[in-house]
């Protein structure tokens, strides 16, 4: 398999799956499985025997909700990469060939075990003429395009005099271009930046006012606490996980800004005199780059 970073990567290849001109085969695993049973890998090997023509241009990860996100995660990488092993050299793969593993962040099926699955991508050969039409890559792109964040002046949250109480949506309504908002109850396991299934709801509120707002943009901002320096970049790792599971569930990558802050920017002074002031310094904000 060949996994190098590339222009491309960015275009389009978290949408994959809605991509008109590409077909799809899954292969299903049991619960907190990354291998397959003998009948789920006498499909696979079956489809490869008669898919040895095609091109695989993606492969996606899936789990269930069973179990805690960290786990889920790798538990989905697994998965790709148990059905990378069974391919490899048997079938052509996209040179710039990428996979993703959403572990259970993704609109799930009631059945479970329709959601504990890897899902190859591929064309057929009367389309490798068009594959870069397909995956909506055009010839004359030198580039990813990037939006350059507008210097706003930031405004903090305690500022605005929001109403007690106020829903995200209220916040959003009686933001202007550089109000900060924090986004309560998002949280991280310890020392990682993968997200704890009690920050679901928060999320799902984000998602909802995006969908709403489909013209608001905004810049994901992480902060930690209790430390001299953040050394492992997790602040920025944060805000970009969150920006992930946004892009996931379908929101535009061009409207989703990421950034991290480190202590740079603490409320509180380090070292914090408490758990609610280092609560308080370890955060997740947005801040609203347009509506």
């Amino acid at each position: 398999m060949i996994i190098r970073k590339s222009l491309l990567y960015t275009l389009l290849l978290l949408s994959i799956q809605f991509v008109k001109g590409q077909e799809q085969f899954s292969v299903f695993f049991e619960s907190n499985k990354s291998s397959v049973a003998k009948t789920e890998n006498k499909k696979l090997q079956d489809w490869i025997v008669t898919h040895k023509e095609v091109k695989i241009v993606a492969i996606n990860g899936y789990t269930d909700e069973v179990g805690s996100t960290r786990f889920n995660d790798t538990l989905s990488k697994k998965r790709v990469d148990f059905i990378v092993k069974q391919i490899k050299d048997k079938i052509k793969i996209r040179e710039d060939f990428k996979t993703i593993s959403f572990g259970e962040n993704f609109t799930q099926s009631k059945n479970k075990a329709e959601n504990r699955k890897a899902t190859i991508y591929y064309i057929f050969p009367k389309d490798f003429a068009r594959e870069n039409e397909i995956l909506g890559i055009t010839k004359e792109v030198v580039r990813p395009k990037v939006e350059v964040v507008p210097e706003l002046v930031p405004i903090e949250e305690e500022t605005m005099n929001f109403p007690e109480n106020a829903t995200l949506e209220t916040k959003i309504k009686l933001s202007q271009k550089g109000t900060l908002i924090r986004l309560n109850d998002i949280n991280f396991y310890v020392n990682t930046f993968a997200i704890m299934p009690t920050s679901k709801r928060a999320i799902d509120e984000l998602i909802f006012v995006l969908n709403t707002y489909p013209k608001l943009k905004i810049q994901i901002q992480g902060h930690i606490c209790c430390v001299a320096k953040d050394a492992r970049n997790l602040s920025t790792e944060r805000a970009k996980q969150v920006k992930r599971i946004l892009v996931s569930e379908g929101i535009a990558e061009r409207r989703i800004q990421t950034k991290g802050f480190g202590v740079s920017k603490p409320k509180y002074a380090i070292p914090e005199k408490s758990e609610f002031e280092a609560a308080r310094n370890r955060r997740v904000e947005i801040m609203i780059l347009d509506k």
